[in-house]
């Protein structure tokens, strides 16, 4: 396939405290080496698990402590974007992670939406916010970040999540936020089916009642989770590399996707972490191509299904469309 960089993409699952260039990180931090920024922002070729995985995105939560910071990342953020033939994003991030070193949670998701639209101004890439809470947190700290999303709703943010390690917390926590979510009517996604079985997938759906999962990939363990996934039009999130980096697949020869995208299950491709796990989307197209024999016609249909089951308005997914078939076809 000829050069798919300047290809057109749409990006639905990426989180921003994982995907930091060391551009902007010897910006925050201009004592580091690039060894240095290899060595702490970037995770190995193989994490021991899902939990290893996660500890990776440490270094890049701390140096996201003050306004000029988040700002700085979400702009190069974009810039990474732009460079990789993104035209849509969706980034997501937990604004409590950003709090300490005194911004409010308020202050954080300001500063992001903010630094949002400066990046979409800048750079034409555009792009919705998404607000996560994690595993580990208490229902108030769940239910502290779903108001966020309800306090910002107009702006460029979205959506809400929840990520973190799944199979270390029990989901009950989290039950009373997801009710609100749709209580307001707020869109909805879920990580789920990536550390843990398809039964992660059943529980999530059951008492979270998401549009989207993020990962999902284990949902092919049980035939009858897919045809219900597929009913009920669930699209999944996937993340090849990741899936690869934390243990899921030894090899991504390996992954189970081809499975799903014949299956006729709504799914779309995504990189998750570009800095831990070291991947750009166009990177990811490359190498569905190159194991999977992937062409234009697959990659396109995936595309098209990230802009179906994006959280942005029916205007924006008009001109997404456009974009994508005028380029791809």
């Amino acid at each position: 396939m000829r050069d798919l960089s300047n290809l057109p993409k749409i990006e639905l699952h990426l989180h921003l405290d994982c995907s930091l260039s060391y551009q902007v990180v010897k910006q925050l931090r201009p004592e580091i080496t690039e060894a240095e920024y290899r060595q702490s922002f970037v995770g190995p070729p193989k994490c021991t698990d899902l939990k290893d995985f996660l500890t990776r995105a440490r270094a890049g939560i701390e140096v996201m402590q003050t306004e000029a910071a988040l700002r700085l990342v979400t702009l190069d953020l974009f810039e990474q974007l732009q460079a990789d033939g993104v035209i849509y994003a969706e980034i997501r991030f937990a604004p409590l992670l950003h709090t300490e070193k005194g911004l409010t949670p308020e202050a954080v998701v300001a500063a992001i939406n903010d630094a949002t639209a400066e990046g979409i101004a800048r750079t034409g890439v555009q792009a919705g916010l998404i607000l996560c809470t994690l595993r580990s947190y208490s229902e108030e700290q769940s239910m502290q970040t779903v108001h966020l999303v309800e306090q910002f709703a107009g702006t460029h943010v979205v959506g809400f999540d929840i990520a973190g390690d799944e199979a270390g917390f029990p989901i009950d926590a989290h039950i009373k936020a997801f009710q609100y979510a749709r209580s307001r009517h707020i869109p909805c996604t879920a990580h789920a089916g990536e550390a843990c079985g398809a039964k992660s997938v059943w529980d999530t759906l059951e008492y979270f009642q998401p549009s989207r999962i993020g990962h999902g990939v284990r949902s092919v363990e049980d035939p009858e989770l897919m045809d219900y996934l597929k009913a009920r039009q669930i699209h999944l999130e996937i993340c090849p590399a990741s899936n690869v980096q934390t243990n899921i697949y030894d090899q991504l020869k390996d992954h189970r996707l081809p499975e799903i995208y014949r299956s006729g299950i709504s799914m779309s491709i995504n990189t998750d972490a570009r800095t831990i796990t070291d991947v750009t989307l166009t990177e990811e197209y490359q190498h569905l191509h190159t194991i999977f024999h992937w062409q234009k016609e697959e990659l396109l249909h995936c595309n098209m299904e990230a802009i179906s089951h994006a959280f942005a308005t029916e205007e924006v997914k008009a001109d997404l469309r456009l974009r994508l078939l005028a380029a791809w076809q």
